[in-house]
């Protein structure tokens, strides 16, 4: 078996109203590759979206990414079921790269969005990051992280929106905003 990068794999969870989320576990994923950790990004409700990120990976080693979605944001209360199902799919994955040990790093990114909106179980979630081998460490964003998302995990940033320039007309840049 491989050797594991890290004794103990800890649980951190970046969410709040605030940029900055997705940056940062990017952030950590890259820091963790320049060290040749394996790291693995999982996006929920991100696919079909053009995100700078998807481009990125192309040129890392030790880095996969596998995004899920329509290309779409989902505003309704109660997400269409082919949503659903998308974040379903990206939750299975999940689980099997979690508990496969082969990943040093594992990133689920806005599954906290999915969380909200009830796309995926809290429950099933709680039991992945109890489970998940010991030497694994879980990333998870998004606003909104449920309340026992941010008791299980040892790690908290509140990203907090103070300033921002779509507020000013300012829209999306390319390579800044995504």
């Amino acid at each position: 078996m491989a050797e594991h990068k890290l004794e103990k794999g800890l649980v951190q969870v970046y969410t709040g109203n605030g940029k900055g989320k997705t940056s940062a576990a990017f952030g950590a994923a890259l820091r963790a590759i320049g060290r040749d950790f394996k790291v693995y990004i999982i996006q929920f409700i991100k696919g079909g979206f053009d995100y700078g990120e998807l481009y990125s990976v192309k040129h890392l080693p030790n880095l996969k990414l596998a995004a899920f979605g329509r290309g779409r944001f989902i505003t309704e209360p109660q997400p269409p079921q082919e949503d659903v199902k998308l974040a379903h799919d990206a939750f299975e994955l999940a689980q099997k790269v979690v508990n496969s040990g082969e990943y040093d790093i594992v990133v689920l990114d806005e599954i906290n969005v999915a969380l909200d909106l009830k796309m995926i179980s809290i429950d099933d979630v709680i039991r992945l990051i109890q489970n998940k081998p010991n030497h694994v460490e879980l990333i998870l964003t998004g606003r909104n992280a449920p309340t026992q998302i941010v008791e299980a995990a040892d790690l908290v940033t509140e990203m907090k929106e103070i300033k921002h320039p779509y507020a000013q007309g300012i829209p999306q840049r390319k390579g800044i905003e995504y």
